[in-house]
């Protein structure tokens, strides 16, 4: 197998599971969301992929420029708190401001992934081996 091919494949892997996850994340808070991916899934299995697909790369997207949009707000802040300090030591602690009942439901998204993607592995193994 190229290499390329793979890498290709695990990528889209990826991304159909983060939009499955968020259509499933929609899905719970939505009660209009979730009628509308069950018919979908009752539908054409193949175009619901496609669009989870496309919706983990919006979400890859944005989940990326937020973390980018916090270094960057952490540089300054380092950088403005070195300038005002001049030559003092400045020490900062982070501190968890999660929310219990958020970190749950992240533990619980990322079980659900790991399960999705095995879920895929065991599929990708079934189809080449049948």
């Amino acid at each position: 197998m190229n290499p390329d091919n793979l890498t290709d494949l695990l990528q889209k892997g990826f991304r159909v599971t983060l939009g499955a996850t968020s259509a499933f994340v929609e899905s719970l808070q939505d009660s209009e969301k979730r009628d509308e991916n069950l018919s979908k899934m009752q539908s054409d299995f193949g175009k619901l992929t496609e669009e989870w697909a496309d919706k983990g790369a919006v979400t890859e997207l944005e989940a990326r420029n937020f973390v980018d949009t916090l270094w960057t707000q952490q540089a300054q802040s380092a950088n403005s708190e070195t300038t005002a300090a001049g030559d003092a030591t400045v020490t900062t602690s982070a501190e968890s401001v999660a929310d219990p009942d958020v970190q749950a439901d992240v533990e619980a998204l990322t079980a659900q992934l790991a399960a999705l993607r095995a879920e895929l592995e065991n599929l990708k193994s079934s189809d080449s081996n049948g």
